[in-house]
């Protein structure tokens, strides 16, 4: 199962890199807590549109592009999943066990 807040928090992730950036710079430009964006980025919160909001400004990314980027992400894994079910269910579940 492919969890959007994962793939959310993955594509935030590229973005702040892809700009050479620390969560740290992030989260005070964004006035959220550095442990929380952390977990935002790990899949491990989902975060309100206000805090994705703000998290696009500190980025200076359209929330937009963000979404767009989350989609053509999910779109890949459910192909993925459609065509190869039994790999992706497998990889799951050594994944959890982890």
């Amino acid at each position: 199962m492919v969890l959007v807040r994962g793939l959310l928090g993955d594509v935030l992730r590229r973005k702040r890199l892809r700009q050479g950036r620390t969560l740290r710079e992030v989260s005070a430009d964004a006035r959220v807590s550095l442990g929380y964006l952390s977990e935002v980025e790990r899949g491990q919160k989902e975060a309100s549109s206000e805090l994705l909001a703000a998290i696009c400004t500190a980025l200076d990314v359209p929330l937009s592009a963000i979404f767009a980027e989350v989609s053509e992400d999910l779109a890949r894994e459910e192909a993925l999943i459609l065509t190869h079910p039994t790999t992706i269910e497998q990889a799951e579940v050594v994944a959890s066990a982890a």
